[in-house]
């Protein structure tokens, strides 16, 4: 039997490369092939079935892109993993590394319009691929002699061929309005009215989480997140669900007509079908909302008709949460800090006192059984980052058994963990040193608290867009010419994704944010690496709120930020000296909220090792 390795692979889907009916400028063949690891609803994390950028590449990170020639293999990634990357890519040889995010790192489109022979054709499968990107690269290829053709068939998969894994199925299930706080009844009406505004008679919904959200349903296909494979057309009169009628329980179903929808059900896989029909209805006035995030293959459907192209209504009511949900997120946030203290806690103790030996994999297993603890306890949001030394600099680092390492005092201890409570999703990292840090991890430590704290207290005005606040978080670090190369803070979901578009804070433009305002979360994250030896994360969730100022000008309305995380922040780990008197006035008020919270959840004798560690790492500060 031919072994099945990075090499194969590569020469096996070249020479399919070579016999694609191209059409256009060739006849035959493709002279470059676009890979990325999303599926059909451009989703962040995608099942094993989707992973077709880490079949062909070996790279197992949530983000990046894969160029494929005849003699050339590219990976582009942000700085999330490039050191993840250079270690996974397989085999080594075969593939170039495109740091994105650095000044001399071109674009995908800018490096095959100058890199590809003299009019070729670059072949990609348009239902993974945003109209955005697709559009994008179109301009460019175009603009060089080239010409982007959608392929037939997914090339990929034929190499994978019967060992891709099958498609998820799982049971789909109601969102109680106890954790909802609004009906999908009243969802679809304020998608109608936003419908009406923008005078367009269908809205096509293809967000895995925007229709989660929408029907007050939950799903479990994608690992991690509470979403399920479907799609939604909604008309003015019509709410049409693609999705394998089977798999909803009659909980769901009875939900749904109890919120006041009765939709009209479709096949999955009848989208395409079912988009040129709607298409072929439409009166010449009529105007299709469809957003410019959803696959290219759904905007080829739409034909000549014209199209609103804006983000879906749902994606803005689903980032402003309601006041069951903000209130959900909290008290699950209270819940998963009680966890986490728990863990620091038992952590301590046995590098300290037992001297037990306790790796990143039984440290993330513990945590969780921690988190298991917690009343409506779902799921993890994530896999747990728990991740020692050397290991910490890689920022989306998973243990596994291969790089499992022990625990130890000796060097800096980074865990980035989350959980899906039926209630909120949460989100936090701390850094730990468990023994004496170097002058040097103290500095960093201490400059990325300064980012966060800089961050979290500031006051800003109404609907003013995530990336402009970006560099207060990183100010600190670059006043000594340090910076991390990943964004600041993302969206995040009620018991939906953990990364919730379309709002963030980063250098990157984001097009589609529509600027800060009250009951939206987002995550606070700063850090540092420094590759080999050590990295350094703090994140706390903020909950958008009103800000009380002496003056409004020309009533504007200013917000700042309510942090719900409360997991204390290591103080042996910071230079006091380098702190102002404001941010150990921030950090001791913070610690002191901790404390008041969550000891009344860490009362017993089962308890008192959690609750001991919790009063030590929340005594005040001094200089």
């Amino acid at each position: 039997m031919v072994k099945r390795n990075g090499l194969w692979k590569l020469t096996q889907l070249r020479a399919l490369m070579k016999n694609v009916q191209a059409g256009g400028i060739r006849e035959k063949g493709i002279q470059a092939l676009i890979v990325n690891g999303e599926d059909a609803h451009q989703s962040e994390y995608s099942t094993e079935r989707d992973q077709r950028r880490r079949f062909i590449s070996g790279f197992r990170g949530s983000y990046g892109t894969v160029v494929v020639m005849y003699d050339k293999a590219l990976l582009w990634t942000d700085g999330r993993y490039y050191t993840q990357a250079l270690s996974e890519l397989d085999p080594p040889e075969e593939w170039t590394l495109m740091k994105e995010g650095l000044l001399d790192t071109p674009t995908i489109a800018v490096w095959l319009a100058s890199n590809l022979p003299p009019k070729s054709a670059v072949g990609a499968d348009a239902n993974l691929i945003s109209y955005t990107e697709w559009a994008r690269l179109h301009t460019s290829l175009t603009t060089a002699g080239h010409c982007l053709i959608p392929l037939p068939e997914n090339l990929v998969d034929k190499v994978w061929a019967d060992e891709q894994p099958a498609s998820t199925a799982n049971v789909i299930l109601p969102q109680s309005l106890r954790y909802s706080g609004q009906s999908a009844g009243d969802k679809v009406r304020l998608c109608r009215e936003a419908m009406k505004e923008n005078n367009v008679t269908v809205l096509v919904v293809t967000a895995l989480d925007g229709i989660a959200y929408l029907l007050n349903w939950r799903g479990s296909d994608i690992p991690f997140n509470p979403v399920f494979f479907a799609y939604v057309i909604l008309t003015l009169k019509n709410v049409h669900v693609f999705v394998d009628r089977s798999r909803l329980s009659q909980e769901a179903l009875e939900q749904l007509k109890n919120e006041n929808v009765d939709p009209i059900f479709h096949a999955y896989a009848d989208i395409h079908v079912f988009m040129k029909e709607i298409v072929n209805s439409c009166m010449d006035q009529d105007k299709i909302w469809i957003s410019n995030k959803s696959s290219y293959a759904l905007h080829a459907d739409c034909g000549e008709i014209k199209k609103h192209t804006d983000i879906t209504p749902i994606s803005i009511m689903k980032a402003i949460k309601n006041p069951i949900e903000i209130e959900g997120m909290k008290v699950s946030h209270v819940r998963d800090s009680v966890a986490l203290v728990k863990y620091f806690a038992w952590l301590e103790d046995k590098i300290k006192n037992t001297k037990e030996h306790v790796t990143e994999i039984s440290g993330a297993t513990q945590l969780e059984k921690f988190r298991q603890e917690q009343d409506h306890f779902v799921g993890l949001s994530f896999t747990t980052i728990s991740s020692i030394g050397p290991h910490g600099a890689v920022i989306h680092y998973s243990p596994t058994a291969e790089t499992d390492m022990p625990i130890t005092d000796k060097e800096l201890y980074l865990c980035d963990s989350g959980a899906q409570y039926q209630d909120g999703t949460t989100d936090v990292t701390r850094t730990l040193h468990f023994g004496e840090p170097t002058s040097f991890e103290r500095e960093c430590f201490t400059r990325v608290f300064k980012g966060q704290c800089r961050l979290s207290t500031m006051i800003f005005p109404l609907k003013t867009k995530g990336n402009y606040l970006d560099t207060l978080a990183r100010e600190s670090l670059w006043n000594v010419g340090l910076d991390y190369l990943h964004g600041t803070g993302h969206g995040v979901g009620s018991y939906l994704n953990v990364h919730e578009e379309p709002i963030g804070i980063t250098w990157k433009p984001h097009p589609d944010d529509p600027g800060l305002q009250p009951g939206m979360f987002l995550s606070n994250e700063p850090g540092y690496y420094e590759d080999g030896k050590f990295g350094i994360r703090l994140e706390n969730i903020e909950l958008v709120v009103p800000a009380k100022t002496p003056y409004n000008h020309k009533n504007r309305g200013f917000l700042t930020f309510e942090t719900v995380t409360l997991v204390p922040i290591q103080t042996s780990l910071l230079d006091v000296s380098m702190l102002t008197d404001k941010e150990i006035e921030y950090l001791n008020n913070y610690h002191a909220k901790c404390l008041k919270t969550l000891k009344p959840f860490l009362q017993g004798a089962e308890k008192i090792q959690a609750l001991k560690w919790l009063e030590r790492q929340t005594l005040p500060i001094s200089r």
